[in-house]
């Protein structure tokens, strides 16, 4: 059977590489990140003045990024395991794990610093439900003593600390240019999808 391509992977994929260069060309990437980042303190009533509303800055923060490694390293792994979360998601079921991937994200980053006046950028939370469906729906168990539900968990735990591991090697040597990378996003993101593979993909084959 032909598999459909991933055209909601790619889709993402060039909104969030075609935003990055129209903002780099107008030099304007920190006014951008002031106001469509989302920034934990505007829930309190820090004011932003000509901000995007707050309840769609989580989803405005995807498509901001604070360098091409930033941008890079989360292609690459959108790309990756985009295109196999959405075979067995759908289109629709990717698109929604996407979003709520991104609020997720924005709320661990809220609870960790409620008063951060400090956006939030980048598309890493977002990917990161992605990063834990697949680990869900495609993560293979080792042989072990373990019973076969608590290796699974274990695998999973693994995977999360790597690509959390990754994102808070990128935050470190971002902040030699004086950018901070929200790393409790991260692990707010891979838990939702962890939490939603499963609904989803029996949210898609419903009616079976």
């Amino acid at each position: 059977m032909k598999t459909r391509p991933p055209e909601t992977t790619i889709a993402l994929a060039v909104a969030t590489v075609a935003s990055y260069f129209l903002i780099a060309a107008t030099g304007q990437a920190n006014q951008a990140a002031l106001l469509g980042g989302f920034i934990p303190a505007r829930i309190a009533g820090l004011i932003v003045p000509h901000a995007l509303p707050l309840w769609l800055t989580p989803l405005s923060a995807t498509l901001l990024h604070a360098g091409l490694i930033h941008l890079g390293v989360n292609l690459l792994t959108l790309v990756y395991c985009g295109r196999e979360v959405e075979v067995a998601l759908g289109r629709w079921g990717t698109v929604l794990l996407y979003g709520l991937g991104a609020y997720a994200a924005a709320l661990a980053q809220y609870l960790v610093g409620p008063h951060s006046a400090v956006p939030m950028i980048g598309a890493s939370g977002a990917i990161s439900a992605l990063v834990g469906a697949y680990a869900i729906l495609y993560g293979q168990r080792r042989p072990s003593r373990l019973s076969p539900e608590l290796a699974r968990w274990l695998h999973i735990a693994w995977l999360a600390a790597a690509w959390v591991g990754i994102q808070l090697l990128l935050g470190i040597a971002s902040l030699a240019g004086g950018i901070a990378i929200a790393a409790a996003a991260h692990v707010g993101g891979f838990l939702a999808g962890v939490l939603l593979a499963r609904p989803l993909l029996k949210w898609r084959y419903r009616s079976a």
